[in-house]
């Protein structure tokens, strides 16, 4: 990859033909990031409704409101502004708030301050049966529970939140330069004059005066059309639904960081062109229709980098590798030679392992939406100077991703402590579920443990088991096993039983799997 992040062609890759849609971010022809969607799921967090009061508790100081949904969605006082008896100007907001993921929904808890007013009226005082209410869900429907509501409406974008019910600026916390911070809020304030408020987000670091003029041109525009649909709309009503992973690429991505899209659903096309027409119009030229006869990430050769990404072993092109493995606390990396030997000597060997390792884990990492603590276990190297190369190699590498990172240098365990802001889900959790053979461990039993188990097991079944024979019933490779090179375990239980030992291979048997069963054969 070069250098210069401005010199390279990037490109987003929609794939929405099939039961889900991914949507591929590539530079310079390789994917570095992949966003799942998929059909079945149902979070809605972030929609925006027309709602219909049903039903008033003043007890709880809340109500439940229709809002088209299959069950009524309930709203707390604490999340009701209401125009006439609390003016939005009496709430406090959080300078520091951030949202943490592109497509969550600015809920009161991340942008207000969490106590309202001392003289807040009650809630039955604030609205009434057959009301009609402009709400946003705060939280997805879970199990028999409804949505949770809330008329403290937010929007937000790649680099900025709009707070339609407030006016004031914030700043995230993460940025912790101060001139940045000033330039930001004097950048905002300067554009602001719809008496709206604005979380400036993390990602907005160190981001032009052009890109943060034209997201907040497009989330006013986006609150314009709402409040127009709720005006013409009768309730219950959907009024904006959060945008589908294909939009929020568009908007995230082709705003900022790629040059062209191209889709291959003739149906998200048209979507994606209404979109760009109405929100984004000078960037239509930018999408394009796919109409290659081969599926679009076999034409790009994007299938067998995502197989990859999933795998804890990857092999680097000098002959070493790195192990990925992830925990619930962290992921740990460790570096290997592997096949490499090099040419002259182990330093050089060593060194020029651990940086093509530099490259290929700073990759892993973006592609796999790796975050939290990191541990990167690189081959011990003796001198300062190749422990130095290594370090910054890996700074520089990270400097391509957009997610805040940390990285400590090496230390006198030769390990690399990193922590990476978590975003979004990781693409193993999202592709992957545990193992139903190994529960989730990552190893089975050997074969031999496995032999060993079974005749402790024998033993200690002996004195219940009547009959003239024991049957084993066994996976086919550990019947071999006992038949073949374990077949001493036979004998001794043989002899130690004065029992026949009968072994059935079972082809429908985990390898783990076994049954001992009694059989009791007569004479004549």
């Amino acid at each position: 990859m070069r250098a210069d992040l401005s010199e390279m062609e990037k490109e987003i890759v929609i794939n929405s033909i099939g039961p889900e849609t991914r949507v591929a971010l590539l530079e310079d022809g390789a994917i570095v990031e992949l966003f799942v969607e998929r059909s079945d799921e149902n979070n809605i967090a972030g929609n925006v409704y027309k709602g219909r009061v049903q039903r008033v508790l003043p007890g709880m100081q809340a109500a439940f409101v229709d809002i088209g949904l299959q069950q009524a969605a309930f709203i707390y006082v604490d999340d009701i502004i209401d125009g006439k008896e609390v003016p939005a100007a009496e709430w406090t907001v959080s300078s520091e708030a951030e949202l943490d993921s592109l497509n969550g929904a600015a809920t009161g808890d991340a942008l207000f301050g969490a106590s309202p007013p001392a003289q807040k009226p009650p809630i039955e005082d604030m609205i009434g049966e057959g009301d009609e209410i402009l709400v946003q869900i705060a939280r997805s429907p879970i199990g028999s529970k409804g949505a949770r509501l809330t008329t403290l409406i937010s929007l937000p974008g790649r680099f900025l939140v709009l707070m339609t019910t407030v006016d004031h600026i914030g700043i995230s916390r993460r940025i912790t330069d101060e001139v940045e911070r000033t330039r930001l809020k004097n950048i905002v304030q300067s554009m602001s004059h719809n008496g709206y408020g604005f979380i400036v987000r993390t990602a907005a670091e160190g981001v032009s005066e052009e890109k943060l003029e034209q997201e907040m041109e497009f989330l006013t525009n986006l609150w314009a059309d709402i409040q127009e649909n709720y005006r013409h709309t009768r309730a219950p009503a959907v009024l904006h639904e959060e945008l589908t992973v294909t939009l929020r690429s568009v908007r995230d991505l082709l705003t900022h960081e790629a040059d062209r899209v191209t889709i291959d659903s003739p149906s998200v096309y048209n979507s994606v062109l209404t979109f760009i027409d109405k929100f984004m119009p000078r960037l239509r030229n930018a999408v394009s229709l796919y109409a290659g006869q081969e599926p679009i990430f076999d034409a790009y050769n994007l299938e067998g980098e995502i197989a990859r990404a999933l795998k804890k072993k990857v092999w680097l092109k000098c002959g070493g590798y790195i192990i990925i493995e992830m925990t619930e606390a962290l992921v740990a990396i460790d570096v290997n030679t592997g096949r490499y030997v090099g040419k002259h000597n182990f330093e050089e060997t060593v060194l020029k392992t651990n940086l093509e390792a530099v490259k290929e884990i700073a990759y892993q990492i973006r592609l796999r939406n790796l975050g939290g603590i990191i541990i990167i276990d690189f081959i011990d190297m003796e001198r300062k100077s190749s422990q130095d190369k290594v370090f910054n190699a890996l700074k520089e590498a990270f400097g391509k991703d957009k997610a805040k990172t940390n990285v400590l240098p090496i230390s006198d365990l030769g390990l690399v402590q990193m922590t990476r802001k978590r975003i979004v889900q990781s693409l193993n959790r999202m592709l992957c579920e545990p193992c139903f053979y190994c529960d989730g461990e990552g190893v089975l039993l050997s074969r031999q443990t496995i032999c060993n188990n079974i005749y402790r097991e024998v033993i200690r079944l002996s004195q219940d088991i009547g009959g003239n024979q024991i049957s084993l019933r066994v996976h086919p490779d550990i019947a071999d096993l006992l038949l073949g090179e374990a077949s001493s375990i036979i004998s001794l239980l043989e002899n130690t039983l004065q029992r026949q030992v009968v072994i059935y291979p079972m082809e429908s048997y985990h390898l783990e799997e076994y049954n001992i069963i009694e059989i009791l054969q007569s004479y004549k």
